[in-house]
């Protein structure tokens, strides 16, 4: 899919997905542009959480369809642009038994980066004192700092964050806007699910809401089109 001549980051048309049984997504049309944020918000079991595993190709769609970094959804296409995908959920993706140093590291040498570039997304998360602690004997804060300082670490063209403020506290909260900024600066894409409607303004280029699996107008107050830091 097109827009202006450029290749979209995003662009689903139609999506629906259904878990068992049971529609979650359905109807949804959503095209996110390089160098763009996406808010979407929306109440609990509106398919906020569903819709971030389908933009990171973890779940297939089930009607409808669309495109991210120009592979198909639900095709062998999407394992060549997955590595470029970065996912913050609400679970943590760290291997407990390993120090919060060994995650980063491994996670290096998996993608062909140093040991150094590890060690560094960690100061600039401030874990470097908490380093050499097991993740599972870390707080919720550090393991989601921790997260955040893995996409530090790998710099992918589409940022997924699903509320990425849960867990940290105000001082912790300049990361999320660090990485935002730095996913912009490279001409990727970010789309961003939260329960906190004034930060997502504050952010967002374009505003979407989830009603019951369904994109629905945003309320009065939504963020104008193009803002930027």
């Amino acid at each position: 899919m097109i827009v202006g001549g450029v290749d979209p980051v995003v662009a689903v048309a139609d999506l629906g997905v259904d878990l068992g049984r049971t529609p979650v997504l359905r109807g949804l049309d959503l095209v996110v542009g390089a160098g763009e944020v996406a808010g979407v918000v929306g109440p609990n079991g509106s398919g906020k959480s569903t819709l971030l595993r389908v933009l990171a190709t973890l779940l297939p769609p089930t009607g409808g369809g669309g495109f991210v970094l120009g592979a198909r959804l639900g095709t062998a296409a999407t394992h060549r642009v997955r590595p470029s995908i970065g996912l913050v959920g609400h679970d943590s993706a760290l291997h407990p038994r390993l120090t919060l140093e060994e995650n980063l590291r491994y996670l290096a040498a998996l993608t062909g980066r140093s040991a150094k570039a590890a060690e560094e997304a960690l100061d600039v998360a401030g874990l470097v004192r908490a380093a050499s602690r097991r993740a599972e004997h870390c707080s919720q804060g550090m393991r989601r700092r921790a997260d955040l300082a893995r996409i530090l670490l790998t710099e992918p063209s589409l940022l997924l964050l699903d509320e990425p403020h849960s867990g940290l506290d105000p001082s912790s909260f300049r990361l999320v806007d660090l990485l935002v900024h730095g996913v912009r600066a490279r001409d990727g894409a970010v789309v961003i699910v939260s329960h906190d409607r004034p930060r997502l303004e504050s952010v967002a280029d374009k505003l979407v809401a989830l009603d019951t699996g369904r994109l629905v107008p945003a309320a009065p107050g939504m963020a104008p089109e193009g803002r930027r830091w």
